[in-house]
Parts: C-alpha cells; structure tokens; sequence
C-alpha cells in the first residue's frame, strides 16, 4: 500500500467534500453526516464529470450533469441502482488524512 497525505482534519469537515490528486488519480474525499470519511473516485461513472462540481447533502453525492446519485457511506449508486463508486482506503494519523489510490482504477457505467 502506497497511502499518500491529501489533507489534514482541518481542511475538511463532516458534510463536506473536496477532490485531491493521489497518484494521478482525481479522487473525492468525503465525509457523511453521522459517518466515517471516506474516498471515491473522483468522477461520475456515467459521463465522467467531476463529481466535486456535484451537490452532496451529508448523506448523497448528486453528479451535476445527470443527477445521477451514490450514497456517500459506501459509494454505491441509488439511481441508477446499477453502478457504484470506485473506493480507494483511507487512514488518518494524527490530524494528517491519508489515501492509497495504488492499483485501484475508476468504475464506469453504461451511458
């Protein structure tokens, strides 16, 4: 595992979201209402469009171009129920937050 600092626990608090680049990779660092931070790719599987430019309201991540829809605790789709969000592992030491994008590639969906 290859875990590289995106951020620190201040940058980003619980109900917010922000995209950072691991190892090439755009990802999205996330973090649910009631929930664990989490980090998915950092684009719609659908059409590929940065889902930071999204809308997220601390439960459900909203891609801005089709309003396609993932639950934000497991990267699952909700609508289209087909689809799902590549995960990437998070670990935080001390403030400092951590993701290893190594060998995990983006999903995509039909269109």
């Amino acid at each position: 595992m290859a875990f590289k600092k995106v951020c620190s626990l201040d940058d980003l608090w619980e109900g917010e979201m922000e995209s950072f680049e691991v190892d090439g990779q755009e990802v999205l660092l996330i973090w649910p209402e009631g929930g664990e931070l989490k980090s998915f790719q950092g684009s719609c599987p659908h059409q590929d469009i940065p889902l930071v430019e999204g809308k997220f309201d601390g439960k459900v991540l909203i891609c801005r171009a089709h309003l396609w829809q993932f639950d934000a605790c497991s990267g699952k789709s909700i609508n289209p129920g087909d689809c799902a969000l590549a995960q990437y592992p998070v670990k935080i030491e001390g403030d400092d937050v951590f993701v290893d994008a190594d060998g995990i590639q983006p999903l995509f969906a039909h269109s």
